[in-house]
């Protein structure tokens, strides 16, 4: 089953449909790349997935655990090359300042974080830079 529809909406802007649950999201070229920035753009959405996943992936083994991460959060930086214009690094700043973890749960977030499947798709080329904030 396909996972979403995209349709160009013009200058340089798409609109993503998620299939399953009818959730869109508008995508803009970013001002660097003849766009206006008014909304994510594909890479912008490439970095905060990785995010997201690692989000995902902490709150599964955080649940299995017994302990909570809700309201925890990340900062994204994407850092893109210039030739070929492609990213070239995300760095994600995780900010767990708003509960207290073991020495046993913080580890567990940081080796969660880095087994998600985003982190795992993404190429080798792409160093994805760390911070963990407790």
């Amino acid at each position: 089953m396909a996972t979403s529809n995209v349709i160009y909406k013009g200058q340089l802007r798409t609109e993503l449909t998620h299939l399953s649950s009818g959730n869109k999201v508008i995508t803009d070229a970013p001002v660097d790349n003849h766009g206006k920035g008014e909304a994510f753009s594909p890479t912008d959405i490439v970095a905060t997935a990785l995010a997201s996943c690692m989000f995902t992936i902490i709150g599964i083994k955080a649940a299995d655990s017994n302990f909570n991460i809700t309201n925890a959060f990340a900062t994204v930086t994407k850092i893109m090359s210039a030739s070929p214009r492609k990213i070239s690094e995300i760095v994600i700043e995780f900010d767990f300042r708003g509960g207290f973890y073991s020495d046993k749960e913080k580890k567990l977030i940081e080796n969660s974080a880095k087994t998600c499947p985003v982190a795992l798709s993404l190429s080798s080329d792409i160093k994805q830079t760390l911070i963990f904030l407790f």
